[in-house]
């Protein structure tokens, strides 16, 4: 297995990408904290990869919080020993409403940067003592391939991915020399319920046919590219941003 006796937290665990990118590591022998605000939701996801035999935990934790993120990241060394892998999943989207950007509450706005932004700079200190100490580690940012091409009605979502690429860039390098690798994942528009909820089926099947493959990114399709940039075989690649997208975005 790739991902033997390996150690992951992945955030927004309970549903979608994070649910399947949880899976996906699972069955590649590493050992899973699912974290999510939804408890519920982390504990099913929980439950499910230890069907496939793997060893997991649920917890709860709020990523813009810094108490929370810190006790995330304590409670899988206590049960685990280690931290070698954290995806940086969790982000507000399905539930967002398109707006013109001068109608977007400041509200809205500012939680949007905590969850998406501040999330993955808090998750990433929490567990830097641990990887460092280590030697290793793979830090990896879910961004957005919506970074690239700007669509309107959704500045802060877009502008809070945006920002994912530069942290991943700028993070690369300060914690490269302790062995840790920090890269992000763009994807495309996913099949997931929050991607139907904010984009509705009509829009759906129009961005489907916009990409060179004609169709959208299946939640696997994202935990795939996670899968690899969690193992040895991209031990090599730090600060990168791979687009997951069918060819809707070129660069």
């Amino acid at each position: 297995m790739r991902l033997a006796d390996k150690v992951a937290i992945v955030t927004g665990a309970a549903t979608g990408i994070g649910k399947e990118c949880c899976e996906a590591l699972a069955r590649e022998g590493a050992k899973l904290a699912a974290v999510d605000i939804n408890l519920a939701g982390a504990e099913q996801t929980a439950r499910e990869i230890e069907k496939l035999g793997a060893e997991a935990i649920a917890a709860v934790a709020d990523v813009s919080s810094e108490p929370d993120t810190v006790r995330m990241a304590q409670l899988a060394v206590d049960r685990y020993g280690r931290i070698d892998i954290l995806v940086n999943n969790a982000g507000l989207w399905g539930d967002l409403t398109r707006r013109t950007f001068d109608q977007i509450p400041m509200a809205e706005w500012d939680r949007v940067m905590a969850v998406n932004v501040r999330g993955a700079v808090l998750a990433s200190r929490a567990v830097f003592p641990i990887m460092r100490t280590r030697g290793y580690g793979k830090i990896i940012n879910i961004s957005s391939s919506t970074a690239f091409f700007g669509p309107p009605l959704l500045l802060h979502y877009v502008t809070s991915k945006a920002a994912i690429l530069g942290l991943t860039k700028a993070l690369a390098r300060e914690v490269g020399s302790y062995g840790i690798r920090v890269n992000a994942i763009a994807p495309g528009l996913t099949d997931t319920k929050g991607s139907l909820r904010n984009t509705g089926t009509a829009r759906f099947a129009e961005i489907a046919s916009q990409t060179i493959l004609k169709t959208t990114a299946k939640p696997s399709d994202i935990a795939s590219a996670v899968l690899f940039l969690s193992s040895a075989e991209s031990d090599f690649i730090t600060g990168q941003t791979i687009v997951v997208d069918g060819g809707m975005v070129l660069r």
